[in-house]
């Protein structure tokens, strides 16, 4: 059974305002990508960051994908002109990226490591992530397994904290970073984190979807730890844009 007295009770800060956010983009077809087993598989929230990267300047752009997993956005990436790099903790994943780039006839590439610190060197047009958002039931994150892919610690924000930290730094002036995650780890936490980076932010798409089983099996901890509203069996993804002013 899954402990609700082991996730962390939302924040209760401000929300911070920003501009209104544009009604959710139409879901593409999901694309045939084949992952190892343990790998994430694209789902909405790939899906939704994917139509929002695809509509970005991408032909000649620097992008990294962080957190790659089936390697969908890095591939989305190549596919409009860019010069790619992605990034993942897990060896599986990388395998799998590096061969969904292959079967798409893209040139990338794909390096194991953690975050930024396994990145190649330089600065970035575009940076990209769909990270582990879930709130799980420890702060220590999973070393193995298909857990590796959604659990975040109690606040489900241990991979986007780092991201937010470190990734606005690596961006050339007039870059982007393009985020992915659900209602349940704090959009406007998000928005704070860039904006106190200096980033000038906004939500680029948002869309409710209906509970997947790893949140189905959390809801009930997650609406009594006030990270879900009573009653709820959807949830809402945001995509988060946070760009650095240009020269």
């Amino acid at each position: 059974m899954f402990d609700d007295s082991l996730i962390a009770p939302a924040p209760r800060a401000a929300p911070v305002p920003g501009p209104t956010a544009p009604a959710a983009r139409p879901r593409p077809a999901a694309p045939r990508i084949r992952t190892l087993p343990g790998v994430y598989a694209p789902q909405e929230d790939s899906l939704l960051l994917a139509s929002v990267l695809a509509s970005e300047p991408l032909d000649g752009a620097r992008v990294l994908d962080l957190c790659t997993g089936s390697g969908l956005l890095a591939a989305t990436a190549a596919r409009h002109g860019a010069q790619v790099a992605a990034v993942d903790v897990s060896r599986r994943a990388v395998l799998t990226a590096r061969m969904t780039l292959r079967r798409f006839g893209c040139r990338g590439e794909v390096r194991r490591g953690d975050l930024l610190d396994a990145a190649p060197d330089g600065t970035w047009d575009l940076v990209v992530s769909n990270p582990p958002y879930v709130p799980a039931r420890e702060d220590d994150l999973p070393r193995a397994g298909a857990r590796r892919a959604w659990d975040a610690g109690r606040s489900g924000r241990a991979i986007l904290d780092a991201i937010c930290a470190a990734a606005p730094a690596r961006l050339r002036p007039g870059g982007s970073l393009l985020l992915v995650h659900s209602e349940v780890a704090d959009v406007d936490l998000t928005l704070r984190r860039l904006r106190d980076q200096g980033l000038e932010v906004e939500v680029a798409a948002r869309q409710r979807i209906p509970f997947g089983p790893v949140m189905q099996r959390r809801a009930e901890a997650l609406r009594r730890a006030g990270r879900l509203r009573p009653g709820a069996t959807d949830e809402e993804l945001v995509v988060v844009r946070g760009r650095r002013a240009g020269e």
